[in-house]
């Protein structure tokens, strides 16, 4: 295969984040979907999209399409399609399906004929597999796309410890980007639970690959080139020293032991600062302003509702009294708790899905 196109899966709402962060990397921008980003590419760019880009969720490669207008159709058009040019012999394979605005309609039918084509050529069909293929029947035009990442890309490889409600990894580092962060100025967050927030923005800070430590469903297709793959992973051009400090606190010590074990695994701990304390003991740290990000509770799975506004009320006192000359962005699911910080938001952009919530990020300027 030549270029073909190349889906980025992003939470939607943060499209346009996800659309810059892979301009600035060099990816050719085709266009954006609600809840994606399409690229033009090859293999090459699949391998180092799912390497270096920190917002998407996973990656799709779409391998073929073509038109089938009724079940005999698809199955007779299934079994002239080239699988192994992408698919391995003997690799097994899912297959998922869904049909939209077609005379195709029944997915589990349509699934059974490709699952059937694929098997005539050697490739097994397992629901266990670590390859996903994609059928989508939209208007009766059958796009075939391979997931190539495995487990979502914000399975960085390195965060073994968890606390409560974890804000992904993906997200982080795409409120990070709305917030405005290149990697050139400082971030605190004062509630830091495992140090998701301080721990990605050192990461980008230092120019590390957010993939570097994990493996990917693509090594399992035909056009995987190991020591191409090696020698994108060995051309990053990290770790370099921003000469900046990432620092987070937490009023619970078992949460900030996470963190800092975190931060070592992802090779960051020289870079990060965690310590124990309370929201109404936060202070900047010694140098320029930066960016407040942070991720309380909401209410909706971690504590109760009602003494969340005094929390949220400390945490907006507490910033507009010492942190002026920053910007502040908060993530909840509750627009009331955001209010109760007193902050001087600006308007909320749209709600992002995350873990079953709408969350929004309230973002201020420069506090006064």
């Amino acid at each position: 295969m030549d270029a073909f196109e190349i889906l980025l899966v992003v939470p939607p709402g943060l499209e346009p984040e996800a659309a810059a962060e892979a301009r600035g990397a060099g990816f050719a921008v085709t266009g954006t979907l609600p809840g994606g980003v399409t690229l033009a590419g090859g293999w090459h760019e699949v391998w180092r999209a799912n390497l270096a880009l920190r917002g998407p969720a996973r990656v799709l490669a779409r391998i073929g399409a073509f038109r089938a207008l009724h079940l005999a159709q698809l199955d007779k058009r299934a079994r002239r399609f080239p699988w192994t040019e992408t698919l391995r012999a003997g690799v097994p394979v899912r297959v998922a399906a869904t049909c939209t605005g077609s005379r195709i309609w029944h997915e589990g039918a349509a699934a059974d004929r490709i699952a059937a084509a694929l098997d005539a050529v050697g490739i097994p069909v397992a629901e266990d597999a670590p390859l996903r293929l994609i059928a989508r029947i939209d208007d009766d035009l059958c796009t075939l796309s391979l997931d190539t990442t495995g487990p979502a890309l914000h399975l960085r490889g390195q965060k073994l410890a968890v606390g409560k409600a974890p804000l992904r990894e993906n997200l982080a580092a795409l409120f990070l980007m709305r917030m405005g962060f290149g990697g050139t100025e400082p971030v605190v967050d004062p509630m830091c639970g495992s140090g998701t927030i301080p721990i990605e923005a050192a990461g980008i800070a230092a120019g590390l690959l957010p993939g570097r430590s994990r493996a990917f469903a693509f090594e399992h297709l035909a056009t995987h080139d190991p020591a191409a793959v090696a020698a994108l992973r060995a051309a990053a051009p990290g770790p370099r020293d921003p000469g900046l400090r990432f620092h987070g606190s937490d009023r619970d010590d078992g949460a900030v032991r996470m963190a800092r074990a975190n931060a070592e695994r992802a090779g960051v701990a020289g870079l990060t600062d965690f310590a124990r304390a309370a929201v109404s003991d936060a202070v900047p740290p010694a140098g320029p302003p930066g960016i407040v990000l942070t991720n309380p509770p909401y209410g909706g799975r971690i504590g109760d509702r009602r003494l969340l506004h005094a929390l949220y009320g400390a945490l907006g006192a507490t910033l507009s009294a010492r942190f002026r000359g920053w910007r502040v962005g908060v993530i909840t699911s509750d627009d009331g708790l955001a209010a109760s910080t007193g902050l001087p938001f600006l308007p909320a952009g749209r709600p992002v899905a995350h873990g079953g919530l709408r969350i929004r990020l309230w973002r201020t300027g420069l506090l006064p």
